[in-house]
C-alpha cells in the first residue's frame, strides 16, 4: 500500500475549511497520557504548521484576504506579509481583523496630512482606543519613518493646561479668538484630554487630528500655598 501523500492533512483541512468535509473528532486520550508533554506539543506544532500552510494556500488564491484572528495575523507575518503603518491603503488596514471602516478613514486623512505614528501608542491615540484592542495587529505592523529626522527629532507635546498664550499661538497656529476661548475654558476647569478639548472648545476634526501627539495634558501646578491668616488678638 502506498505511503500518504504529505499533503493529504493540507488538503484535508482546506477540504473542511471549505465545508466539503466534516470536521474530524479528536482523538481519544490515552489513560495517563499528559496533554503537554512531548506527544501534545508535537500534535500542536503540526496544526499549527497546517494552519499556516492553509493560510499560504488561500493567500496565493487572494492576496487580499481578510484576516479572521490573532492567529491569522501571527501566521501572515511568519509568511512575510507586513504593513506599512505611514504608507498602508485603506485595503490592507481593513485586511486586520477587528479594524472597522470609520478607523480606517481616520488614518488615511492623517496620512494625507502629513501626520505619521511612530509606534503602538501613537496608533492607539489617533483610534481612540486601547492598546490592548490593537494588540493582535502587531505582529505584522511596522512603523517607518520617512523624511529628515524622526520621531526622536519633534518636538515635546506641548503642556495645554500650562503652555503660554505665545505657545499656543505659535506652537498650535492658534487664532487670537480661540487662544483666548481655549485660556478662558481652562481657568473654568483643566482639560482632561484631547476629547474634552475638541468638544468644549468646539473644534472642527481636521484641527483635532493634526494636534495628536503634539499636545499633552498634564494638570496645571497648583498655585502657591498662603500662610494661614493671623487670628486676631483678644
Amino acid at each position: 500500500m502506498a505511503g500518504r501523500h504529505w499533503l493529504d492533512p493540507l488538503a484535508r483541512r482546506l477540504l473542511v475549511a471549505t465545508g466539503q468535509l466534516p470536521p474530524a473528532p479528536p482523538p481519544p486520550a490515552r489513560e495517563g497520557s499528559d496533554p503537554a508533554g512531548p506527544a501534545g506539543r508535537s500534535a500542536m506544532a503540526e496544526d499549527v504548521g497546517v494552519e499556516k500552510e492553509l493560510l499560504a494556500l488561500k493567500l496565493a488564491q487572494n492576496p487580499g484576504l481578510r484576516l479572521r484572528s490573532a492567529e491569522e495575523v501571527r501566521h501572515a507575518a511568519d509568511l512575510g506579509w507586513h504593513l506599512d503603518v505611514n504608507r498602508a491603503c485603506a485595503e490592507d488596514w481593513l485586511r486586520l481583523p477587528g479594524c472597522r471602516p470609520d478607523q480606517v478613514d481616520l488614518l488615511q486623512r492623517l496620512r494625507r496630512g502629513g501626520v505619521q505614528l511612530s509606534g503602538p501608542d501613537d496608533l492607539a491615540q489617533a483610534l481612540q482606543v486601547p492598546p490592548e484592542a490593537i494588540r493582535s495587529w502587531l505582529p505584522v505592523l511596522r512603523f517607518r519613518w520617512y523624511g529628515d529626522g524622526g520621531p526622536e527629532a519633534a518636538p515635546a507635546p506641548l503642556a495645554i493646561n500650562r503652555a503660554t498664550e505665545v505657545e499656543l499661538r505659535d506652537r498650535l497656529g492658534l487664532t487670537a479668538e480661540r487662544c483666548h476661548r481655549l485660556l478662558r475654558e481652562r481657568t473654568r476647569r483643566p482639560f482632561r484630554d484631547l476629547a474634552d478639548l475638541q468638544q468644549r472648545l468646539q473644534l472642527p476634526p481636521e484641527l483635532v487630528e493634526r494636534w495628536i501627539g503634539r499636545v499633552g495634558f498634564e494638570p496645571a501646578p497648583p498655585g502657591p500655598v498662603l500662610p494661614p491668616a493671623p487670628r486676631p488678638s483678644r
